[in-house]
């Protein structure tokens, strides 16, 4: 089954930091401490020269007793180990820098420190960690009633709303940050809120107004003379929106604009940014075989640096490409890659949510218990181990039946004999596929329960709203494993009960079996599981949105669901007899479920029109589709 594909743009490295000559030529080297040893770095002269003497001055700080100036050399000594790409040691040297800032009392400094920290965890994909530092800086700010760091810190959060998918919550703080800073004159900081903003927005589906920002955002560096890693980065932005908006040679010459301005800039990590993006676009284009060699560039200079954040979405795309090219065996290997990496990535994700969710800090600062946050992050990688060890096993199977197939071909003048051992592999293939099904049916019924009971402990409406929203999406796909493994096809889904089996599920979720009667008009139809999923997603949160607006109060009503093949097109129709959609009425949640429904009618190569004459109606237009 092909994992639903959500996040299609790659997101840029750290910017900051860069050595002030790298232009000088390189052939010395330098022994440094880091987390799994000591590494012989390559580096330029002057580099060499700078790192010594911040060496030097935290010995005489110490020796001096100056507290001070010791955090101070601190922090340069992190600095430098991040333009270096040594990213665990600048970590460790900003530790050090905060607990001296701390028992000094020096809060701007201690809060500028947490920023620095707070960009390191961005790097190293550490989202939780990333969070926790930039509201430690956002309240010590407050308390100073310091405007320029508070607008700083709203800017940064809009990064990490960006990360967590919560494109809406992230624009609206860049927004709040941009302006506090042009009613103060902060010129300086101005163009990386722009450029924040624009980078949510073109997750929002607002490519024009993401593009006029990212304009801004580069305008606003080069009035303030600033040719270096921030414009690159901001280059590299605005290539993806001309990617989104399909204005392919808009994008290459951006991407190629940041490519070239980070070679001269002399650090090689931050080519990996435009190397993957122009990868991307061919792979849109449908020219795989140009797309390969960047996205494999990009692999091995992230793995060489250890700047890994984006390094599964470069597998994924690499599967893909050898997957289109006919090369299953270098598709599976990097598949399998992928699959490991996404896992990281979604235990991050967890972890920062869990993370927001007790602090949500403009309506109250939670005190979280260390021993059971732990406790919760413990039993949340268990899980993901056992997505991983299910996800590696069912590999296997389809790669021995692979290979077991491949033999049978060659060897079909034994074909009598061989058919008889062939069917009784196959019965045992079967039952461990069901099986399979089973059991990861078995562990979203788990996931489940563990929102629910998450849920049960939150106050804020907003957030009880969002984790019930997960625990239906999580319900949709737990739908499928179950018609899988209980099925006699274990490649297709019969949809007409499915429906019945989701849209019960949802009416007992919002307990309004005895409000609103679900009924399904259609004839039975088998579709492939790669179709099934995203479909059933969609009308998840289509049920959803009903029994949330359409049935106000007490009022009663029915939605109607249909699907049916016409003309070589696969039509859905989702509509309800409730109050309808106001003109001109602001939309209402986070809107990340159409989102969703957007991104997912996109990954179908489906379009969309709703109609709101006697409540709503919405139609949908697969092109590409499977049955089974």
């Amino acid at each position: 089954m092909k994992p639903l594909l959500l996040f299609a743009v790659l997101a840029c490295v750290s910017w900051s930091g860069l050595p002030q000559d790298s232009s000088k030529t390189q052939g010395d080297t330098i022994n440094l401490n880091v987390a799994n040893g000591s590494i012989q770095f390559p580096i330029v002269s002057d580099s060499i020269l700078e790192y010594e003497n911040f060496r030097k001055t935290i010995a005489v700080s110490k020796k001096n007793n100056n507290p001070k100036k010791l955090a101070s050399a601190y922090v340069n000594l992190a600095t430098w180990h991040e333009n270096h790409t040594v990213l665990d040691s600048s970590i460790a040297y900003l530790k050090k820098a905060i607990a001296v800032y701390k028992n000094q009392g020096l809060n701007k400094e201690l809060a500028e420190t947490y920023l620095l920290l707070k960009a390191n965890y961005g790097s190293t994909a550490e989202y939780d960690k990333a969070s926790d530092a930039v509201y430690a800086a956002l309240d010590l700010y407050e308390k100073m009633k310091d405007q320029r760091g508070i607008a700083r810190c709203y800017t940064s959060i809009g990064d990490l709303f960006y990360y967590s998918d919560r494109y809406a919550e992230g624009a609206e703080y860049c927004k709040k940050a941009i302006a506090i800073q042009e009613q103060n004159g902060y010129e300086e900081d101005i163009p990386l809120s722009y450029r924040r903003l624009a980078e949510n927005q073109l997750f929002l589906g607002n490519l024009e107004k993401s593009l006029q920002n990212m304009n801004k955002a580069i305008n606003g560096y080069k009035k303030i003379g600033e040719t270096g890693a921030p414009l690159l980065a901001c280059y590299n932005g605005r290539g993806n929106i001309y990617k989104y908006l399909e204005e392919y040679d808009k994008a290459i010459a951006d991407y190629n604009r940041c490519y070239e301005g980070a070679k001269k800039i002399g650090l090689e990590q931050y080519t990996v940014p435009p190397t993957a993006n122009i990868g991307h676009v061919y792979l849109l284009q449908g020219n795989y075989a140009e797309a390969l060699p960047y996205n494999l560039k990009a692999i091995e200079i992230m793995k060489r640096t250890g700047n890994t954040k984006n390094l599964w979405e470069n597998y994924m795309h690499v599967s893909n490409i050898y997957r289109e090219l006919g090369d299953y065996k270098n598709a599976l290997d990097y598949h399998e890659l992928y699959e490991q990496g996404h896992a990281d990535y979604l235990t991050s994700i967890t972890s920062r949510i869990e993370s927001e969710a007790h602090v949500k800090y403009e309506t109250a600062k939670k005190t979280i218990e260390i021993g059971a946050q732990k406790a919760k992050i413990d039993h949340q990688k268990k899980i993901q181990l056992l997505y991983i060890s299910l996800a590696v096993l069912l590999a296997i199977i389809l790669f021995g039946m692979f290979f077991t197939m491949k033999n049978i071909r060659k060897k079909r003048k034994a074909l009598a004999a061989v058919n008889q051992e062939l069917d009784a592999k196959n019965q045992q293939n079967e039952l461990l596929l069901k099986e399979i099904h089973h059991r990861v049916k078995n562990n979203l019924e788990m996931v489940k329960s563990l929102i629910a009971l998450q849920s049960a402990q939150l106050t804020d409406k907003a957030s009880k709203e969002a984790m019930l929203a997960s625990q239906n999406r999580v319900q949709s796909m737990g739908i499928i494993h179950q018609k899988l493994y209980q099925g006699t096809n274990l490649g297709s889904i019969e949809m007409k009960d499915y429906f019945i089996n989701l849209s019960e599920g949802v009416l007992d979720t919002f307990n309004a079996e005895d409000k609103v009667k679900i009924e399904c008009a259609m004839e039975e139809l088998n579709l492939d599981v790669d179709t099934a999923v995203p479909i059933g997603l969609i009308v998840n949160e289509l049920l959803t949105n009903a029994l949330k607006y359409a049935f106000p109060k007490s009022s009663k009503g029915k939605i109607n669901i249909s699907l049916k093949e016409e003309n070589n097109d696969l039509k859905l129709k989702v509509s309800d007899d409730g109050v309808g959609k106001t003109e001109g009425a602001d939309p209402q949640g986070t809107g990340f479920g159409s989102q969703l429904i957007k991104l997912l009618t996109k990954q179908l190569n489906g379009t969309l029109y709703e109609e709101h004459q006697t409540g709503t109606s919405v139609f949908f237009t697969f092109k590409n589709y499977k049955t089974a």
